[in-house]
């Protein structure tokens, strides 16, 4: 068994690396190739969350799990507060094949994702994004949603609002004029991201004007939200995983108001491949509800691991 520890992943695993893998990933789901297994997910109080998500892509011959959650005490500790390491095993004889870093890969993969959401549902003139998070991941949206669109500016906001300097730092970097403002001046933005971890909404259905694209990409736990549930009754569904999405991610709340059901909402993969048209209208408000699945994390390693055994990195272990 290889481990590639965390400190490898940067130099092993690029964003467009993850865009691709991702992509891969959302066509076979699509076409049935690959599913997910049910999430466990658990509350061990003061915040922190903890949990698996696994599955098996027949595609691309890989089988694992995730193990890993939410620690928001870590930041006191010098570590981000999300933590996790992915497991790959030969999907033939279960054997272990890889220990992997999945800090950095959840970030990237989770990036990917909304990117392509905004690639293939937003709408072509759009050219204001707005981000409302300014946690560890926020930065990692951005630089995401800069690959696969021009911006003219972008507009952020955030609960703590002293967080939000880091995010405008990532897009100066960019040559992206920054402005922190208030929720009601998100409807300015074409695209909106959120990336909170929040527990009640913030972003409400007066903050988005029609035409509006929303990668909503926080919502992966039940209990947890970050728009409110008449924006997502009124726009067009898209996502990862519909089983999630209903159960975990931003679509349970409306689900259980009785706005939306399972058939309502499209999976991004069968946009990907051409079974879905997605956008429909200029006017049309369209929602990605990004859970994240236990297969873009499997291709993340997959590609990690592939690099380390290009380069001779890792450690080898008997098992």
């Amino acid at each position: 068994m290889l481990i590639v520890p965390e400190a490898l992943i940067a130099d092993l695993v690029s964003p467009e690396d993850a865009l691709v893998a991702v992509a891969a990933t959302f066509a076979a789901m699509a076409r049935g190739e690959a599913y997910n297994f049910p999430v466990v997910r658990e509350a061990l109080g003061e915040g922190r969350q903890y949990g698996f998500k696994s599955g098996l892509d027949r595609a691309g011959g890989m089988l694992g799990v995730k193990a890993g959650g939410y620690f928001p005490g870590n930041a006191g500790r010098g570590i981000t507060n999300h933590q996790s390491t992915v497991y790959l095993f030969d999907p033939d004889s279960g054997r272990p094949v890889a220990m992997v870093g999945g800090n950095l890969l959840t970030a990237l993969r989770t990036a990917a994702a909304s990117a392509l959401s905004i690639d293939r549902l937003a709408r072509t003139d759009a050219r204001v994004l707005g981000i409302v998070g300014a946690g560890h991941q926020a930065g990692f949206q951005l630089r995401a949603a800069a690959r696969v669109r021009d911006w003219d500016r972008v507009i952020g906001w955030n609960l703590h609002p002293e967080m939000l300097p880091k995010l405008a730092a990532v897009a100066d970097e960019m040559g992206l004029p920054f402005e922190a403002v208030g929720l009601e001046r998100m409807v300015e933005a074409e695209v909106i991201i959120t990336i909170t971890s929040s527990p009640a909404a913030s972003l409400m259905a007066a903050h988005v004007g029609p035409g509006t694209h929303l990668a909503c990409m926080g919502t992966d736990t039940k209990g947890k939200q970050e728009v409110e549930v008449a924006l997502v009754g009124r726009a067009r569904l898209f996502t990862d995983e519909v089983a999630q999405s209903v159960s975990i991610g931003e679509a349970q709340h409306a689900v259980a108001a009785g706005l939306v059901a399972a058939g309502d909402i499209v999976p991004l993969g069968a946009v990907l491949t051409g079974a879905d048209a997605g956008r429909r209208s200029a006017e049309e408000i369209t929602l990605f509800d990004g859970t994240g699945v236990g297969l873009q994390d499997l291709a993340v390693a997959a590609v990690a691991v592939q690099r380390a055994q290009e380069r001779g990195l890792g450690i080898e272990v008997a098992v």
